[in-house]
């Protein structure tokens, strides 16, 4: 992601977006600060993790792709990526709720939540 976040300010960022207090940019500062530290504990470009409008990350070691989308595809909205990255929601909770898609063999990122 190439931008170096302050954690603390990425844990208050998260703690507003699950108040229900945070505005679009501190909500774009959550969930891209949360997605880089996923980027940092499973360096990788198997999976691709979406949380739109507020960004997409690469992540998850595994075979190479050279061309267009990885073999794995996570998405979600802003709220439940939170919830995952701070550990209020599991992904198991989130997978039977149908908050997330995932497709492709590398998709969970149980091993790898939460991140703060």
């Amino acid at each position: 992601m190439g931008r170096e976040y302050d954690v603390e300010q990425v844990r208050a960022a998260a703690e507003a977006v699950l108040s229900g207090a945070a505005d679009r940019d501190t909500t774009g500062l959550a969930v891209r600060g949360t997605l880089a530290l996923l980027s940092a504990k499973a360096p990788g470009r198997n999976v691709e993790v979406r949380v739109p409008p507020y960004g997409a990350v690469q992540c998850v070691p595994g075979p190479r792709h050279t061309r267009g989308t990885p073999p794995a595809v996570v998405e979600t909205d802003a709220t439940t990526w939170v919830e995952l990255a701070v550990g209020r929601l599991s992904w198991a909770q989130a997978v039977e709720k149908r908050r997330i898609t995932a497709s492709g063999e590398r998709a969970d990122l149980d091993h790898h939540l939460p991140l703060l």
